[in-house]
Parts: C-alpha cells; structure tokens; sequence
C-alpha cells in the first residue's frame, strides 16, 4: 500500500485533516480500526461547543486545593481512579503547576486563543465545502450562568482574561436570562452570552460526514491500527498497521487519547492522560423542554445542549485509562443535572456514554513535527477543545506537510515544551 500521507486516526482532528490534504490533491489514506464518527470516539459524545472563548486550562491557580476532595468523592466533577493513581501522578503534578500562577494562566489563554480564534467561521466554512452546513451553527452563541452575580464575580479571572483576548462576554440579568432561558429553572439568576461563539448540532455525523467527503475525492481508509513507523537515515518510509505496511513521505498521529505509543516511537514522549467524561441525552425532537442557546451550568460544571438527537448533558473529568470499565454512575449524576436545570425535560429515559479526551498537563494540544522521525507529526492532546479546534488543526497539519509557513506559531504546542 502507498500513499502521499498517512493520516492515524479517524477522529475530527484527523478527518479535518484528510479534508484539507485532498483539497491540495494528495494522496491520503486514514489508518484507524474504528467507524469515524461512531460511539467510540471522543468526537462522539462530546458536548457539541465551538467554543471559541475556551482558553482557560483545566488547572487554575490554587486548584491544589481541590487533590484530595478528588480522591475522596468518586463521583465528583473531577476525579482520579485511585487504581490509576500511581501512572498519573507524574501528569497530575505537572498539572497542579502547569497554570499555577495569573502569568502562566495568562500564557496558556494567549496561545489557546491563537488557535481558536475565528473557529466557528473556519467550521462553517468548511462545512459549506463539504455539503454539512446543516449542522454547523456558526451564530449560535453560547451562555454560561450562575445562581446570582456574586458566583459570577467568583469567577471572574477568568472571564477578566478572556475580555483582555478581545472576547465580548454579554452580561444577563434575572430577567434577561428567564426571557432568552424559559425552561431553565430559575434558581439561576445571572449569565453570561459569548455572542462569537457557535455549536456542531452532532458532532458524529460531522465527523463521518467529513470522512465521507474525503474518501469521495480520493482519500482511502482502512480498518487497521497503526503500530509503528519504518525510517530509514531518520526519515520516515512507511506507517507500520496491523494490516500490512504502508509506504508514505509524511504521516499525522492523530490517535486522541492513545497516541502516546506512537509519538513516543517518532521520537517524544508526551505526558498524555486519558480523561474520560460522560453524558446524559433525552432523544426527541425539538419540541423537548430545554437551552434555547446552548448553555454551561456554572456550578454544576456542565454543559447542556439541544442537539439532532435530542438534548445533550455532558461533563464530568475522570483520569483513569481508556479501557478500564466506565462508572455509569457518573451518567446519572448527567441526569440529575440535567433535570434539577430543566425540571421540565422528562428524564426518565436517556442514553448514556463515555469517552477519552486526551489530555496535556498544560491544557495544550500537541501540533508539530516529530523530533526523531522526520516526516511525522504530532496532533493529538486537544482535551476540552477537540471540536472547536479541529479545523485550524487540520489546516495547520496539512500546512506543515506541504512546506508552507503555519498560519499561527506553533512552537508553544511543540512536544519540545515536555
């Protein structure tokens, strides 16, 4: 088997990739043992935000605080599987320190806006090219709220540093928010709209939907997993898979959660963790009780959004491996967010799900060539902002792999920070 470039995995930073290879007419074939799209993937289940104002890191300073709380409450929004305790360790400690200042917190948001800056417009855009404008909403906008202004000005680092990024962030009184919110209980009295904001309305179908659109112009995928890499003198020959080698010049490890093996055989080891989250989903049409705008319950730590399928909670960060067995209680603790924010939404039937995020200890993704085998490169690490960043990633990899300068520096990103 040959071909221009391999891309290792079917996931949306991977099809995003293949899109925009193809579109510059080369050859592409996508590596992955899984349907794009399907229940397996992170691209799945996630809570369908293009949001382009996450430039927060999961770590904050003083988030120490909060260790031992996640090991004594299982069930909590964030947790560790203390089985899992002793391999994250080393990731749980440069997590604590990551952002553990206003100045490195600043940092990180500086360099995450780069990359997610303008990200509803690049999706629609290629959405259009692609025939899936239907579930991109570009001008959604999306809302956080909180029980009253005082959890609000709580919060407001955060908020303080994405005005100081040029994110306008709308403030929504009591009233406001019950007219723009009329099923949203109203123990909920203060929001927050970020109008530049927008949603994927099923973000499996648009993942299989740009797979479709990649193989329809010439790409071609295979069902295998990718193993290794053959080199010759340091440059890459071949992409090793369980189906049999395949010749290439350039290959992308775009393996969420599971890319450490190969980029650790391309020459960096990355402190990658797997943090799973869950949802809750009432299916119906849209009639059903709940967000007019997709909407982030401040307490709660979740998001909450009207979807293809129906209405959508999802959250929940729990550091344990992808294939231990998922803790379908936390799929309830979904439900019962989902209902105490919308007591009018029926939740007595749903369908539940888990999936792998992969995640860096500093909130940033990995985009780059690889340090011992030229003609790889990394993308993989995007944790919380795997969809909203997928389409400047996809454009970034194919980039690089023609030799044209990337639209953003990306040397913050490099796996030479480790």
């Amino acid at each position: 088997m040959k071909a221009d470039v391999v891309v290792i995995g079917a996931g949306l930073i991977g099809a995003h990739t293949a899109v925009q290879l193809v579109e510059k007419g080369l050859r592409v074939m996508l590596v992955d043992p899984a349907s794009p799209g399907g229940e397996q993937a992170a691209s799945y289940g996630n809570a369908a935000w293009i949001s382009s104002h996450s430039v927060l890191p999961p770590a904050s300073p003083g988030v120490w605080k909060q260790v031992p709380k996640w090991l004594i409450d299982p069930l909590g929004p964030l947790s560790v599987r203390v089985s899992h305790l002793p391999r994250a360790l080393p990731w749980l400690l440069r997590y604590l320190t990551s952002a553990n200042t206003d100045e490195k917190l600043r940092t990180i948001a500086g360099h995450l806006r780069a990359l997610l800056v303008d990200a509803p417009a690049l999706h629609a855009e290629i959405a259009r090219r692609t025939g899936l404008s239907h579930l991109i909403d570009e001008k959604s906008g999306l809302m956080h709220v909180y029980r009253d202004r005082a959890a609000y000005e709580a919060d407001s680092l955060g908020w303080d540093i994405r005005r100081d990024l040029g994110i306008a962030c709308e403030e929504v009184e009591a009233d406001e928010l019950a007219r723009l919110q009329p099923n949203l209980t109203r123990d909920y009295s203060f929001g927050v709209y970020v109008p530049e904001a927008g949603q994927c309305l099923n973000p499996g179908a648009y993942c299989a939907g740009l797979v479709a659109h990649a193989e329809k112009h010439g790409a071609r995928r295979i069902s295998a997993g990718a193993v290794g890499f053959s080199k010759r003198g340091g440059k890459l020959q071949a992409v090793l898979t369980t189906q049999g080698e395949i010749t290439c010049g350039a290959a992308v490890i775009a393996t969420g959660a599971r890319s450490g093996a190969l980029s650790a055989q391309a020459g960096d080891r990355v402190p990658l963790e797997s943090e799973r989250g869950y949802h809750f989903m009432v299916e119906g049409g849209s009639n059903l009780p709940g967000p007019s705008t997709a909407v982030m319950i401040g307490d709660r730590k979740v998001v909450i959004s009207r979807l293809e399928q129906g209405v959508r909670c999802a959250g929940q960060v729990e550091i344990a491996s992808p294939d231990t067995k998922a803790d379908w209680r936390r799929a309830e603790i979904m439900r019962q967010h989902l209902s105490a924010a919308f007591p009018s939404l029926d939740t007595s039937e749903g369908r539940v799900w888990m999936g792998s995020r992969p995640s860096t200890p500093d909130g940033l993704p990995v985009i780059g060539p690889a340090s011992g085998v030229s003609g790889v490169y990394h993308s993989f690490g995007h944790g919380h902002v795997g969809l909203v960043s997928s389409a400047r990633s996809g454009r970034l990899n194919a980039q690089l792999i023609i030799g044209e300068k990337p639209e953003i520096d990306l040397a913050p990103f490099s796996a030479a920070r480790f």
